[in-house]
């Protein structure tokens, strides 16, 4: 409230010293002014002193309350779900691990290899030609159906076609040689002990030697009708022309193959199987195949087993035959199941359940909530699954996957 103050003399002092005490504060909008020094005491008749003019004491505003904030309620509802939480799972207390089991049982166990092959005929034949010389003809194209014998191409055969007249020729004149030898050894036989007996060992003679030149001469005409015929290449085979690799006009020699022929009536795919498993691949045992792109499984069996590992690549050549006769393209991938071994009943753990332990291989078993270590043996084979040859008991309960798994440690079985 603003408003003025009238103060008497005789208590100016008393108000002056209140004055004075309130100009300190805070509140106060305006100091008053400094009162004059107090001089000498004046005389009767002397001017009251002078009193400052005064301004009302003017109180300061109240601070406003500070408004709630909602955030502080939303963190402290989340901190105390927190301490909740805590106080319920206890992360500060070791949780056992959950595990998954698999009880062992007998059943029936294959062992199986599986190997990727490729269609390939059982008999097939490179053509090459057994002379030199220029492709005059080509008598047949790639696809075609051949018999054996039949003419496939000719090599240009002048000059083998020149020395087979002059043997030919040769072999006219011993002939007739030998006839007009013949004739006269024959005459004077007739005449009988008019003719000189040398004359008659002479004509003799002559006959012998007649026919040795035919023989000889006879001999050079074959041989000319050899080197002639290799001019002209006749299929070896009854099959199909699966490549063709010349064209007339070319020139061919021994090292060049004109083309290749297969018999595509009896199929067969070659493969090859890691040394590793060399000795347990037999003759005869059954084999599931597949074609590519065919969901059909075909029955079938080993058929070659090779002998010889090849050191370059360390495998086992192998050729697999089919039950039944099929129809497929020479060089088709085939996946082919070996079966090596059948078992009836066995017991067979994951091969994620093994684990090493030092130099022991085994699996851990699940005994009162603590794994403990068994170890095992079993037939190393490239599967999924392994044959327990010892160590494994049927109800045993094993964890299916060992990795991180220690003896001793507590663990939980997973709920199926």
């Amino acid at each position: 409230m603003r408003g003025a103050f009238v103060v008497d003399e005789g208590v100016g002092a008393n108000l002056w010293t209140l004055v004075k005490m309130t100009s300190g504060k805070d509140n106060v909008a305006d100091k008053t002014e400094t009162l004059p020094k107090e001089g000498p005491k004046a005389g009767a008749g002397a001017a009251p002193p002078q009193v400052p003019a005064l301004r009302p004491v003017v109180s300061a505003p109240k601070a406003p309350l500070p408004h709630r904030r909602p955030w502080l309620w939303v963190g402290a509802g989340i901190l105390a779900v927190g301490v909740a939480a805590a106080g319920y799972f206890q992360p500060w207390v070791t949780q056992p691990s959950v595990v998954a089991v698999e009880v062992a049982a007998l059943a029936p166990a294959t062992r199986v290899l599986a190997v990727n092959g490729r269609i390939a005929a059982a008999q097939s034949v490179d053509v090459r030609p057994l002379v030199n010389g220029s492709l005059v003809a080509l008598l047949v194209a790639e696809g075609d159906s051949v018999a054996a014998g039949q003419v496939l191409a000719q090599i240009n055969a002048q000059a083998p076609n020149a020395s087979m007249r002059q043997a030919v020729a040769g072999l006219d004149a011993a002939l007739v040689t030998q006839q007009g030898a013949v004739e006269t050894y024959a005459r004077s036989v007739a005449l009988g002990g008019n003719i000189a007996r040398n004359v008659l060992e002479n004509q003799a003679r002559a006959v012998q030697s007649a026919g040795q030149e035919v023989a000889r001469v006879t001999a050079l005409v074959d041989q000319a009708r050899i080197v002639l015929e290799n001019y002209t290449l006749r299929a070896p085979i009854s099959g199909d022309v699966l490549v063709l690799n010349v064209d007339p006009g070319q020139s061919v020699d021994p090292s060049t193959v004109l083309m290749t022929l297969a018999d595509l009536s009896d199929l067969l795919v070659e493969t090859d199987v890691d040394e590793g498993y060399a000795t347990q691949i037999k003759r005869g045992q059954t084999v599931v195949l597949q074609l590519a792109g065919e969901s059909e499984a075909r029955p079938g069996r080993v058929g070659f087993v090779s002998s010889r590992v090849e050191v370059a690549t360390g495998g086992l050549a192998v050729k697999l035959m089919f039950d039944a006769a099929v129809q497929a393209p020479i060089g088709l991938t085939v996946t082919a199941n070996i079966v090596v071994d059948q078992q009836d009943a066995a017991l067979t753990v994951p091969r994620t359940a093994l684990v090493n332990l030092g130099t022991e291989e085994g699996i851990f078993l699940v005994k009162d909530g603590i794994a403990q270590f068994q170890a095992v043996e079993v037939v190393d084979w490239p599967a999924a699954r392994l044959i327990v040859t010892k160590g494994l008991a049927v109800g045993d309960a094993m964890i299916v996957d060992g990795t991180g798994i220690e003896a001793g440690q507590a663990v939980r079985v997973e709920a199926p």
